[in-house]
């Protein structure tokens, strides 16, 4: 039994007649009376009366509502189908840093749902090792932030934005001071030297100091915080210092300040990146792309 055949039959029917039907099939009345013979053939079963062709059976006219909706599930997955392969529709999963999820995620969110209204999108805001686990594991298709964690054998990373590293304090704290000693000499920014003296707060991106000569601040760390929002809380109430990514840090912050890290000079790689030698849905592919894309057009490196 032929999706052709069943189409032939429907045709028949809505036309009332065989001409009318080869006529919408594009077929000659005799390939189209074929068509039909053959599918009678399979089911062992006449479905148009003899000598009134176009006049159903009783079996034929069982057999029309369930081919009709058999047709309306197949055009249905069809149509489904070619929508996920051109990217219109399904359902993507992406893993990102927080910092990215507050800042550059929303807008290129807003510019690919525009694109692609009926695109599903799950989004997971985890730290660095976490996106990465998530994405090795097969739990998302794309990940955002930094993949030093990540055997560069295993991703496809491309890089979206270099994020400077600076210091948080309380805009009350002696730092600023120095700072604005240091901008008459025109040197902007704080060396690690100068924050030996303050009690200091680890946090999971303080990982970007290890193997520079700022990791003796990691070795001296008062208070160990993972979550952003416990970490912003001490540092509030006057608990310490710590070191952040400037994306990392909340605009029009009205409590605390960055001040960049000029010795050592670090920054955060930050990219987009999938499993390497993997293919991933049309719908991901089409958010790689505009993702990278829109931070080439919106974002200096």
């Amino acid at each position: 039994m032929k999706l052709q055949q069943l189409r032939h039959f429907l045709f028949v029917v809505e036309e009332g007649g065989f001409r009318a039907a080869a006529n919408r099939a594009n077929r000659s009345q005799a390939a189209l009376s074929a068509s039909i013979k053959e599918l009678e053939k399979t089911l062992d079963q006449r479905l148009f009366e003899v000598g009134n062709k176009a006049t159903l059976t009783p079996f034929g006219e069982s057999c029309v509502p369930k081919i009709q909706q058999f047709l309306s599930v197949y055009q249905g997955l069809e149509d489904d189908l070619q929508a996920i392969a051109s990217g219109e529709k399904g359902k993507i999963r992406i893993a990102s840093v927080p910092s990215l999820v507050t800042k550059l995620l929303p807008s290129v969110l807003v510019a690919y749902s525009k694109k692609y209204p009926d695109i599903e999108i799950v989004l997971i805001d985890d730290n660095a090792v976490g996106v990465a686990n998530r994405l090795l594991t097969g739990e998302v298709d794309l990940a955002l932030g930094n993949c030093t964690s990540i055997d560069e054998k295993e991703i496809d990373f491309t890089l979206l934005i270099s994020d400077p590293i600076g210091v948080v304090c309380l805009k009350s704290n002696e730092l600023n001071h120095l700072q604005e000693s240091d901008e008459l000499t025109q040197s902007h920014g704080l060396t690690w030297q100068q924050l030996m003296a303050e009690p200091f707060i680890y946090n999971g991106t303080c990982r970007l100091l290890e193997n520079t000569t700022a990791e003796a601040l990691n070795r001296k760390a008062r208070y160990t915080v993972e979550n952003i929002t416990s970490l912003f809380s001490l540092l509030r109430n006057d608990l310490g210092i710590t070191t952040l990514p400037k994306l990392a840090f909340p605009a029009n912050e009205p409590e605390l300040r960055w001040i960049e890290l000029i010795e050592p000079s670090l920054n955060r790689q930050i990219g987009i990146f999938k499993l390497a030698n993997k293919s991933i849905s049309p719908p991901a592919q089409a958010f790689y792309e505009l993702c990278v894309a829109y931070v080439q057009e919106h974002y200096l490196l």
